[in-house]
């Protein structure tokens, strides 16, 4: 190689541009989420070592940023107890009767379930109440009977739209419901997903109502030669505009059994003080649990390890509270919990929400932080809860000073009932989510397609901590903004109770 050419080459070479230093505060949140999502905390199950290891990391971890424990519950310091409850189908039986004459079906053509530990209806008969989508039966009709309802809804509406349909009649009054599978799921769907074990925060009441699921052939089989003598009529009565309840002749008993575990979980909770005790408080909030061993053999890696979902929420508080504390003191005090249960159905939320450290009504904002990670920093930021609190005009202006820009899309709300500021706005506080990763729908879409709840959600090279950096750096000045009096007054503190 001539000088010439080899001068060139050494150009060419320098002309690379070598990879960008990771930032300090990167480098935090990539030790944060491959200590948190590795296979030594096993997947972080509600119950297991995985959470002793857990809470036992983010508590030394807060305690060493210069928080105080947050519980406000003597003995108890940083971990506020949760004791959830399982539930799990065990018994399901069925049997109708036309008259004196029984009718057979085949095995496990009905499947028949309750929502407390064993129910059972016997000899009630049957009134067929066609959609549900509205009030419909009235209470004298539905008394002492059990309610049939078609699954499929009427022409012009969504499923969104006609809610709880069962619940309704059951809290109407019906002894049971019997849906007809008519539309497009089937009893193996039903059957899949209600035999999985459902969960409860404990001392919620414990009801004991029925539901039961029959096909269309098992309703086509029941009916044949009564006056109805077909799912065919049923649903053609129904499309009537003048359509009311009416007898089907038939009688049944329903039987139903669940077993039950008691599971002794903890919310983390800790507290930056402020200034102020009367000017109420501002919530971080991120949920720490995911689901343990979630694969099963012959697949080589069976544990759901939860980098983004929830790792990434995690090591975003945990950093944004380190900044926070190294700051000025604010006028408000600052909480942080890390929640269980979220992935069981929002439940440390819920029991946060029913034994706060402080009144609910002290809480001027509440901040989420779930599954964050997937965008490179810069881009728009999402809102989840985008249009449903009084906090946006101070978001916006928070986004603005830091020379970024909100999604112009309310897209983002379609998360808004499956994280756990979902559960603060349902008591009135005002909660959402705030995130660079929630303003790029198509990315969030594809992680919930590929990665979401299963073994792939890895620390990995996937993750992005520039853009997890970025929301730490949003989280810090939406905190600083809400906790300061001034730029939020929130409550008049005459009404602020002191504290506790």
């Amino acid at each position: 190689m001539t000088g010439a050419m080899a001068l060139g080459a050494l150009l060419l070479v320098s002309a690379k541009p070598s990879p960008r230093k990771p930032t300090p505060l990167e480098l935090s949140l990539k030790a944060h989420v491959e200590t948190l999502a590795s296979d030594d905390f096993d997947g972080r199950e509600p119950g297991t070592e995985g959470e002793t290891k857990t809470l036992r990391y983010l508590a030394r971890q807060w305690f060493d940023i210069g928080m105080e424990a947050g519980t406000n519950i003597p003995g108890s310091g940083w971990f506020a107890p949760v004791e959830l409850v399982e539930r799990e189908p065990v018994l399901s039986r069925a049997s109708f009767m036309r008259g004196r004459k029984r009718i057979n079906l085949p095995p496990d053509s009905v499947f028949v379930v309750t929502s407390g530990l064993r129910s059972l209806v016997q000899d009630a008969p049957l009134i067929f109440v066609g959609h549900a989508a509205s009030a419909g039966a009235a209470r004298a009709e539905l008394a002492g009977r059990v309610a049939v309802m078609l699954d499929s809804v009427p022409d012009g509406m969504t499923r969104e739209q006609v809610g709880d349909r069962a619940g309704r009649l059951l809290d109407a009054g019906a002894l049971a419901v019997v849906t007809v599978l008519d539309d497009e799921r089937g009893i193996e769907d039903i059957v899949s997903r209600r035999k999985r074990a459902g969960y409860a925060v404990a001392g919620d009441r414990l009801g004991s109502e029925i539901e039961a699921f029959v096909s269309p052939a098992t309703a086509d089989a029941l009916l044949a030669g009564s006056a109805h003598s077909s799912l065919a009529r049923l649903r053609s009565d129904a499309a009537t505009p003048q359509f009311s309840p009416y007898l089907l002749g038939l009688t049944a008993s329903f039987e139903a059994s669940s077993r039950e575990t008691r599971i002794k979980t903890h919310n983390l909770i800790g507290k930056l003080e402020g200034r102020n005790p009367a000017a109420g408080a501002v919530l971080m909030m991120a949920h720490w649990d995911h689901f343990g061993e979630c694969g099963s053999p012959p697949a080589e890696d069976v544990i759901c390890n939860g980098a983004i979902d929830n790792a990434s929420g995690l090591a975003v508080i945990t950093e944004a509270a380190r900044i926070l504390s190294r700051g000025k003191p604010m006028d408000r005090d600052v909480y942080f919990v890390a929640t269980t249960g979220e992935e069981l159905g929002l439940l440390g939320a819920i029991a946060f929400a029913e034994n706060p450290p402080i009144p609910l009504d002290r809480f001027v904002a509440a901040f989420n932080v779930d599954s964050t990670g997937l965008v490179p920093p810069g881009g728009p930021i999402g809102i989840v809860g985008k249009g449903q609190t009084p906090l946006e005009p101070l978001i916006a202006d928070v986004v603005r000073r830091m020379k970024r820009k909100l999604a112009a899309s309310d897209a983002a709300n379609a998360y808004m009932k499956r994280q756990d500021s979902f559960i603060l706005q349902k008591h009135d506080v005002p909660a959402v989510m705030v995130s660079n990763s929630y303003g790029d729908m198509d990315r969030i879409e594809r992680f919930m397609e590929d990665t979401y709840h299963r073994p792939s959600d890895q620390a990995n090279a996937t993750i992005d901590y520039a853009g997890m950096a970025d929301d730490v750096a949003l989280q810090v000045e939406l905190v600083r903004a809400f906790a300061d009096t001034r730029r939020y007054p929130g409550r008049p503190a005459a009404a602020q109770p002191g504290r506790p």
